[in-house]
């Protein structure tokens, strides 16, 4: 049962307004909504497909199309536009250039919704000028400050803008199969942002979750794991590109997984057991190598027990690398103690709970598949609900410390 004092501990303060003093405020909160929302009509399609539209295209490309470029892009918004501040130590993004994005995020949202008499090529326009927009918030003060170590992040994002156009092109018939193109893109390029991100905060946040008087710690990163891990990712994306469905690519993810598990071994993700905020970018991480590894099995030799591999990546990875990132941020930032009560434990359970039952459950239980689909959602939807529930408050208030943000 979930204590009362824990949630509030973590709600209370101030009760004004201040979702749009900082940019993880706006954005992790429609980043929750729209996980929720997204979920919702992708069951209802699922389970009842005549009521999809049919000038919408197929509900399963909207359905992955608006994970991806709706619900992460959200998440790697709200992270980038609080990272840089911090990397630049320029002010906050708040005020109309918050509006501004955050505007432009939600017609996406709204061009892209499954309208029956939609017109592809105006929501297309519409939905491709988010990641546009998110580079000219954040290049100039990167360039400005000199932090040329940080300027990946803005070819990534350029790269996610190219799988975007992709998909937009195969919806509108200018390329064979560009949904399908676009979005294997678009996965292959969060995994590099989990790589690079995850090889920055996962050591450095063990290192402080660990720290206290009379224990050691020696989190290692060591250089050549460091580089062979983003090799490996690129060279997932390479072979995604080349050579999709070969062997030769199953291959590549199998070498990926293994040297990625040796990366995260590296990280004593056993010593946090204790410390739900830090754990949980661990699973996070090892989400990542079951992912490749599942990847790895289907293309070498297509067990049923691994054609789920997608799932593993994204709701398994990517999504609990974003509650992991989304929790942490939302309490340090509003300047609460960086301590997860059990709620936020539960919400992590829960969302690895979900991609369990999506990944494992088509093999794993003899029920039908219906049912899987909609147990992994509803889980999904419950880790979400709990999120929302908890960090509504804390996203919208101000700081409880009185500072500006």
């Amino acid at each position: 049962m979930i204590r009362a004092a824990d949630h509030s501990a973590l709600t209370g303060g101030p009760r004004k307004i201040a979702l749009f003093a900082y940019g993880f405020r706006p954005f992790f909160l429609l980043a929750a909504l729209d996980a929720i929302a997204n979920m919702i009509i992708w069951l209802v399609a699922f389970l009842n497909p005549r009521l999809w539209p049919d000038r919408a295209g197929p509900a399963m490309y909207w359905h992955a199309h608006e994970m991806l470029f709706g619900f992460v892009a959200a998440a790697i918004a709200g992270f980038l536009l609080t990272a840089v501040p911090g990397w630049t130590g320029r002010k906050s993004y708040a005020g109309i250039p918050l509006y501004s994005m955050t505007g432009l995020w939600l017609a996406g949202r709204i061009a892209m919704a499954p309208w029956p008499s939609s017109v592809a090529l105006a929501t297309s326009l519409v939905d491709l000028a988010f990641f546009p927009a998110l580079v000219v918030a954040v290049a100039p003060t990167l360039i400005k400050a000199r932090k040329f170590r940080n300027l990946p992040f803005i070819g990534l994002l350029a790269l996610l803008f190219l799988a975007n156009l992709c998909f937009h092109l195969g919806r509108l018939g200018l390329l064979n199969v560009g949904e399908h193109i676009g979005l294997a893109i678009a996965i292959d390029i969060i995994l590099i942002l989990i790589t690079v991100v995850g090889g920055r905060i996962i050591p450095a946040f063990t290192r402080s979750g660990l720290a206290r008087p009379g224990a050691a710690v020696d989190i290692q990163s060591r250089k050549w794991l460091e580089i062979a891990s983003t090799v490996s990712i690129l060279a997932v994306l390479a072979g995604d590109i080349a050579a999709p469905l070969s062997q030769i690519n199953g291959l590549i993810a199998l070498a990926a997984a293994l040297i990625h598990a040796l990366r995260l071994g590296q990280w004593e993700g056993h010593r946090t057991l204790r410390n739900p905020l830090v754990w949980i970018l661990h699973l996070g991480y090892l989400w990542l190598v079951l992912g490749l590894l599942l990847k790895a099995a289907w293309l070498l030799a297509a067990p049923p027990w691994s054609d789920k591999w997608i799932h593993a990546l994204t709701a398994g990875a990517f999504t609990t690398m974003i509650l992991a990132v989304m929790t942490r941020a939302s309490l340090g930032h509003t300047g609460r103690t960086l301590i997860a009560p059990r709620p936020v434990a539960v919400c992590y359970m829960l969302i690895s709970l979900a991609a369990l039952v999506r990944v494992l459950g088509p093999s794993a239980l003899s029920v039908s598949y219906n049912w899987i689909v909609l147990a992994s959602g509803s889980i999904w939807i419950g880790a979400f609900g709990l999120f929302l529930w908890i960090f509504f408050p804390i996203l919208v208030r101000p700081r409880i410390d009185g500072k500006p943000g």
